[in-house]
């Protein structure tokens, strides 16, 4: 019998949707306001990650109107031809200063990023431990490179030391973990990953995403444990609390001058544009004028957090603005995700393979514009969502 693809394709989708892991992509008005439009319903999004509210900014937008005014639109160009603006070149400059680095290279995404990490500084002879829970992009990343890929269970620094023991005698390792951990909110031990690092000697990389402009006064969470001059890349992106686009690689200059070289989703891609640059420059500075923005968001997200642990919710354990609900249960999950809705907030159902089988979660993204109201709001919804879910 001939194969089919679109037979083939029809089957894998069919699987989908039995398995309750079928999706579709949503389309909002203003996806990263306070609130969102959804099918002409409007509702309080703690979906988006725009963690302080500077992707809708006032003072923000028009200094990007400025921008775009004087540089166009896009950049026109990859990095090593003539996509490398001047806006660029000063991102870069600044974002080293800020984080305490020799230097820093910008790439189009944080995908992006961690893929040119590991394509430049990996290959088949390089081991790679990675927390088992770190972003999809990294792995993709560790996987392109064809280096031997060795995962340790989350957050598991003894499973880790015996692992880092059995394959000490290979020279070139790396450690790789996010610092924090985007579909639990929880932290990684960067104070015992220093001490194993010092022990094995491996080249120690993390992703600062979810942790840039919220901790270490917006400089992430290696700085928050004073631990940045023992970590040797630090990378990140601007599309969370920075409210942009983009992502960083922040390291010594021999290292970014490896990136420029060798990393393909760099070299081969085009440049962020001067608007977007420029834009990001600007919410460094405003994170850096209001510090305490980043601390109403944890003292926020401590309180829901303690509210729904009250409620008997699993919120795992999560440290940072992102909490979990975990619900094990993915149709159980959609369930809340539309009662949540129907009480005009929306909230994602995180199902796999975003997260492991049976921790299908909603996940909540707080965020530091969210008014005293709001947070009434989400409570008595999360009160009124247990109710519920107990009649299920």
């Amino acid at each position: 019998m001939k194969f089919s693809w679109n037979e083939h394709i029809k089957t894998l989708l069919k699987k989908q949707k039995k398995a309750n892991l079928f999706r579709t992509c949503l389309t909002f008005i203003n996806g990263a306001d306070l609130y969102l439009t959804f099918k002409t319903k409007k509702v309080l999004n703690l979906a988006s990650n725009n963690y302080l509210g500077l992707a809708n900014n006032p003072s923000l937008i028009k200094e990007t109107i400025t921008l775009l005014q004087k540089y166009g639109i896009g950049a026109g160009a990859s990095p090593l031809i003539s996509g490398h603006s001047e806006l660029t070149f000063n991102l870069e400059n600044s974002l080293a200063k800020f984080k305490h680095t020799e230097a820093c290279l910008v790439f189009s995404s944080g995908y992006t990023t961690n893929i040119g990490i590991f394509s430049a500084l990996a290959d088949k002879n390089t081991l790679v431990f990675s927390d088992k829970l770190n972003h999809a992009s990294i792995i993709d990343g560790i996987l392109l490179s064809q280096a031997k890929l060795i995962r340790y269970k989350h957050l598991d620094i003894e499973h880790l030391d015996y692992l880092l023991k059995k394959y000490a005698a290979y020279p070139k390792k790396i450690l790789v973990t996010d610092s924090i951990f985007s579909m639990d909110g929880d932290i990684a031990p960067l104070n015992d990953l220093v001490y194993l690092k010092k022990k094995y000697n491996f080249l120690f990389i993390i992703d600062e995403a979810h942790a840039t402009g919220i901790f270490g006064q917006g400089r992430g969470l290696a700085h928050e444990f004073k631990v940045q001059k023992e970590i040797d890349i630090q990378m990140g992106t601007f599309s969370k609390a920075l409210g942009t686009q983009g992502g960083y690689v922040c390291a010594n200059k021999n290292i970014i001058s490896l990136l420029i070289n060798k990393a393909r989703s760099f070299i081969f891609s085009t440049a962020i544009s001067p608007v977007i640059a420029g834009s990001t420059l600007a919410a460094i500075n405003f994170i850096k004028k209001h510090p305490n923005n980043s601390k109403k968001l944890l003292t926020l997200a401590k309180d829901i957090k303690d509210y729904l642990n009250n409620l008997n919710f699993d919120t795992g354990n999560s440290c940072s603005q992102i909490i979990p609900i975990i619900l094990k249960d993915p149709v159980l999950t959609l369930k809340a995700k539309d009662f949540l809705l129907e009480q005009d907030i929306f909230i994602p159902a995180i199902r796999p393979p975003a997260v492991p089988p049976n921790t299908s979660r909603l996940r909540i993204s707080l965020r530091a514009d969210l008014q005293d109201q709001d947070i009434l709001k989400i409570k008595q919804s999360f009160k009124n969502l247990k109710e519920f879910l107990a009649k299920c």
